[in-house]
C-alpha cells in the first residue's frame, strides 16, 4: 500500500521503470534510427511550438534516446543549453553518445533524474518539453506544477502524448496481441502507462490546473515503416518495455508463440512488397507560463 492509501506504489513503478528501460536500451540503440523516421516529426513540432531559439534554455523530460533534446539543441547553439533528462540511465548513455556523434554535446547536459523530483533552480528554462513521457509520471498534478516553476515568465511548455488505442496502431496492435494472448488483465484505469493521457480534454485541464495559459493541443499524424512484419515483431521484441513487463513470467517457447501471432497479427498492414507501414495519431499540448 501506498502512503495515500491506494494499492498503487508509485516509487516501486517507478524502480521498475528503470530497470525495464535500461533492460532494452541496446535494442533502442539499433533501432532508433528506425523509430525516429517516423517520430522525428513530433520533435519538429513541439521545438516549433515552444518557440525555441538560439540562446535558450531547454529542459527535456523523459529524453529517452535523447529527443527532442537533440532537436532542440541543433536550435539553441551556440551558446544555449539544453538539459535532457531520464530516469533511465542506459537509456541516457545512448542520447549522450548520439549528441557526442552530431557534435552537440557542447550545448547539451545529461541527467539521469526521476521527472517528478527535478531539482533545478525555479525560473530556469525558456522551454520545457517532453515527447511520450507524461503517461508514465504517477502524479501528474505534482509534477505539471513543479515544471511550470521552471519555466522563466511566459516560458513554454511543450508535450506529446498517445491519444486513444485505436488511434496508435503502432503500439496498440502489439500490446493487445499480447495482452489477448496470454489473457493479460487490461490496464488499470488512473495508472500510468501508454496510453493514461488519451483524453485530451481531462489533460488540458490539469495544465490549466496546474496554472499553465494558453493551454492547446492539436493532432499530429505521423507513420512508422517496417521492411516486413518480421521486422515490425523485432523491434518490439527489442526496444517494448511493457510488452517486455507484460511477457516477463512467460516460458520462452510461449514468448515465441506470441511473437509469432503479432508477426502474423501486423501482416495486414503490409502493401505488395511486403513494407508494414503504419499511420498512428499523437496528441501534441502547448502551453505558457
Amino acid at each position: 500500500m501506498s502512503s495515500s492509501g491506494q494499492s498503487f506504489d508509485s516509487e516501486q513503478f517507478k524502480a521498475q521503470q528503470r530497470q525495464m528501460w535500461d533492460n532494452v536500451a541496446k535494442g533502442w540503440q539499433a533501432w532508433w534510427e528506425t523509430f525516429e523516421r517516423g517520430a522525428q516529426k513530433v520533435s519538429d513540432k513541439l521545438v516549433e511550438l515552444a518557440e525555441i531559439k538560439p540562446g535558450d534554455r531547454v529542459l527535456d523530460i523523459a529524453t529517452g534516446i535523447g529527443e527532442p533534446a537533440v532537436t532542440a539543441a541543433r536550435r539553441v547553439r551556440p551558446k544555449g543549453k539544453v538539459v535532457a533528462t531520464d530516469i533511465s540511465p542506459q537509456m541516457i548513455a545512448i542520447a549522450k553518445s548520439r549528441a557526442e556523434l552530431l557534435g552537440l554535446d557542447s550545448v547539451m547536459e545529461f541527467r539521469e533524474i526521476d521527472a517528478e523530483k527535478l531539482d533545478f533552480p525555479k525560473s530556469t528554462f525558456n522551454a520545457v518539453l517532453s515527447r511520450w513521457g507524461l503517461m508514465f509520471l504517477p502524479n501528474l498534478p505534482m509534477a505539471l506544477t513543479a515544471i511550470r516553476q521552471l519555466l522563466i515568465p511566459d516560458g513554454r511548455f511543450g508535450a506529446a502524448v498517445w491519444p486513444a488505442p485505436t488511434k496508435v496502431p503502432m503500439l496498440d496492435l502489439p500490446m493487445s496481441t499480447v495482452r489477448k494472448q496470454i489473457n493479460a488483465p487490461t490496464p488499470t484505469p488512473g495508472t500510468p502507462g501508454p496510453f493514461a493521457l488519451a483524453d485530451v480534454e481531462a489533460l488540458k485541464r490539469s495544465f490549466a490546473q496546474a496554472g499553465f495559459k494558453d493551454v492547446r493541443a492539436q493532432t499530429l499524424n505521423i507513420t512508422f515503416s517496417f521492411d516486413s512484419p518480421d521486422s515490425f515483431t523485432k523491434f518490439h521484441q527489442q526496444i517494448a518495455a511493457p510488452i517486455q513487463a507484460m511477457l516477463v513470467n512467460q516460458t520462452e517457447e510461449r514468448k515465441n508463440q506470441v511473437w509469432n501471432s503479432v508477426t502474423e497479427a501486423v501482416g495486414s498492414y503490409a502493401d505488395s512488397h511486403g513494407r508494414v507501414n503504419l499511420d498512428n495519431e499523437v496528441t501534441v499540448i502547448t502551453s505558457k507560463n
